[in-house]
Parts: C-alpha cells; structure tokens; sequence
C-alpha cells in the first residue's frame, strides 16, 4: 500500500511540476506582470506621498507663516518652487526605477533563455 500511494503521489508532483513549467511564461507575462505593474504604480504613489508635491504644487501662491507682506509673498514663491523642482527630479528618479524595474521583468526570461542557450553550445 506504501509504495502505491508513494507512486501516485509520485506521479502527482512529477504532473504539477511539469504543468508549471509549460505554464510559467503564460503566468509570467499574464498575472505576474500585471502584479509587477500594480505594485511599480503603489510605489510611485507612496513615494509622491512621501515628498508630498502635490501639496506644494497645491500652495504655490499661500504665502508662508501668513506673511502677506510682498516680500514674504516673494520668499514663499521661491521657496516653493525651489521646492518643487527639486521634488520633481526626486519623483523622476523614483519613475525611472519603477519603469526599469518592469522592464526588467519582461526581459529576464528571454535573457536567462539566451544565456543557457550559449551555455549548452
């Protein structure tokens, strides 16, 4: 009896393996990618939290610690902007990883395709 269950589970994990395999770049560049997509679209939007440029963008023109005299009202101005643009170039680097990140996921299996190629000639 031990050696039938031994064999069917045998056969059973051999099948699961194999379909997996056959099924894996299915999974990779269905599921798995809208996965790697969705989590790189929460990171940008964590990391715009994070540097909060919306909400400088938002109060551009709000003078700082409520001074409307102009030359608060010219400090808050380019404080803000200062502000801004350096976020911005902070947002863009964060996009660029994201954007490299899934690409990446895209190209590793062909990658890791030719490589073995290579390696079996």
């Amino acid at each position: 009896m031990l050696t039938n269950n031994f064999a069917l589970y045998g056969m059973r994990i051999f099948a699961e393996i194999g379909r997996d395999i056959l099924f894996f770049p299915l999974w990779w560049y269905t599921r798995g990618l809208f996965n790697v997509v969705n989590a790189q679209i929460n990171f940008i939007k964590d990391r715009q939290k994070s540097l909060a440029l919306l909400v400088w963008i938002k109060n551009i023109f709000k003078p700082m610690y409520g001074q409307y005299d102009w030359q608060g009202m010219l400090i808050s101005i380019f404080m803000r902007l200062v502000q801004i643009v350096f976020r911005s170039i902070f947002l863009f680097f964060w996009m660029i990883i994201a954007v490299v990140v899934v690409l990446a996921w895209v190209v590793l299996p062909v990658f890791v395709l030719y490589e073995m190629f290579f390696q079996l000639l």
